[in-house]
């Protein structure tokens, strides 16, 4: 096959056959096909659209590009979790020592913060020890003993991805639907997966903001994952605000410890997180259906049995033994804390939630640029709820920064974000709909 035949097909809107688009992908891993030809190819699909069919067989495709782990032997399904992106959403942290306290194995591949959203590898490093990239046998051994492992994704998989996805960030190619797709698909089918619930969310503090676009990406992946054998539905939850009650990296593993304890207080953070693992119980057959699983999962979570895990899992890949007992003892605390206070009385009416997560950004707890070090100490606390009464001069939310200067910049960035209203609010529902699995 030509890779130029197979891009002028495209580019002529014509649909590719299996065998041309598993050349296609196997080329972009092995190094054969150019990066002008990839870059191609992209912009051929961004324009044209690829069928579900198409789509399937690209991320096969990417998939099958390098190692797809295998986890014969276990005693329960292997499932996981991907979200496409947040603020204060530290969901990961809670869901995979749930879902292994109910019987099941949650090999978690994930990354790190992108723009103004955070990233659950970013935030594990806050955890000295904690290993975000431990080898392979490490990594298997944990997933076997614990039921969880939440580490980064390794070269050998699907490294076609990785080279696609670079090439498409500076191609402007990166919006594509079919594209991001086969991206996510690509490494979460590579992990070995026979089920995935997707977290695709919508509002100011998302990527996708549109309601319509979170709803076709949603649609996409429950799609393609179940054509490639992977069991697979969506939930489309709201980011029109912080979803936990903190934003940064330290922040938000203490915030995720203590709701593993039992001392959560958010219940739009606990809809998301029991919503997302009762959809996994039932889709890894771990329960007959959503009433059960949530019953098993408080079980897990009242018992204590869920924190149980999160301290094995921390241990395992390096952390602290008794990490659980005292996480204080062990995160970086800030050299500033600064009160960001109300200016009037009122309801908060509205949240720029971006915003929110570009100030962790700004204070140094995301990345300006790719080679930049994350400074886990920094980020915001007591953020405020959509509808939430407030007084003048009441803390809106508390700001951890290294300094007084940069404290002060983000809490104008926040105070701008921020909207109090008159009227009275009732805030957003937090799960909007579930894109289930036909089959």
């Amino acid at each position: 096959m030509l890779p130029q035949e197979i891009i002028r097909k495209k580019r002529d809107g014509q649909q590719l056959s299996r065998e041309e688009i598993s050349y296609f992908a196997r080329g972009i891993g092995d190094q054969s096909i150019s990066e002008g030809q990839i870059a191609a190819f992209a912009m051929a699909v961004f324009f044209q659209g690829m069928t579900m069919d198409e789509r399937v067989a690209l991320t096969e495709g990417m998939r099958d590009s390098g190692e797809i782990l295998s986890w014969k032997g276990l005693d329960g399904p292997v499932i996981d979790k991907h979200s496409t992106g947040g603020v204060g959403d530290n969901v990961s942290l809670m869901l995979g020592p749930l879902v292994a306290a109910c019987g099941g194995y949650v090999p978690m591949i994930s990354g790190r913060g992108l723009g103004h959203t955070g990233g659950t590898l970013d935030k594990l490093d806050s955890i000295p020890g904690y290993q975000t990239m431990p080898s392979n046998a490490l990594f298997r051994n944990v997933v076997k003993k614990c039921g969880v492992a939440i580490i980064g994704q390794t070269a050998s998989l699907a490294p076609a991805d990785k080279r696609f996805y670079a090439i498409r960030d500076i191609t402007a190619t990166v919006e594509s639907l079919d594209l991001i797709t086969a991206s996510i698909l690509s490494k979460k089918l590579a992990a070995g997966l026979e089920a995935l619930v997707m977290d695709v969310k919508t509002g100011s503090g998302a990527f996708m903001k549109e309601y319509a676009d979170a709803r076709a990406l949603a649609e996409s992946i429950v799609g393609v994952a179940n054509g490639a054998g992977v069991k697979t539905s969506a939930l489309i939850t709201d980011m029109n605000e912080s979803l936990a009650g903190t934003a940064g990296n330290a922040v938000e593993v203490l915030d995720a410890v203590r709701f593993l304890k039992g001392e959560g207080d958010r219940p739009r953070l606990e809809s998301v997180v029991m919503g997302l693992s009762a959809e996994l119980l039932v889709l890894g057959g771990l329960a007959k259906d959503r009433e059960q699983a949530r019953r098993d999962l408080k079980r897990a979570l009242d018992s204590g049995k869920a924190a149980q895990v999160f301290g094995e899992m921390v241990e395992g890949l390096g952390g602290p033994g008794d990490f659980v007992d005292g996480p204080e003892k062990y995160l970086a605390k800030p050299e500033v804390t600064l009160e960001v206070k109300s200016a009037r009385s009122g309801w908060i009416h509205q949240i720029d939630t971006r915003e929110l997560g570009l100030a962790v950004v700004e204070l140094g707890g995301g990345r300006r640029r790719a080679e930049d070090e994350i400074d886990h100490s920094v980020g915001l606390s007591e953020l405020p709820e959509l509808g939430q009464k407030v007084e003048a001069n009441e803390p809106l939310c508390f700001i951890h920064a290294r300094n007084v200067d940069e404290a002060n910049m983000a809490a104008r960035r926040i105070i701008a974000a921020v909207t109090v209203s008159d009227d009275p609010s009732g805030g957003q529902p937090v799960v909007y709909e579930v894109i289930d699995f036909q089959g």
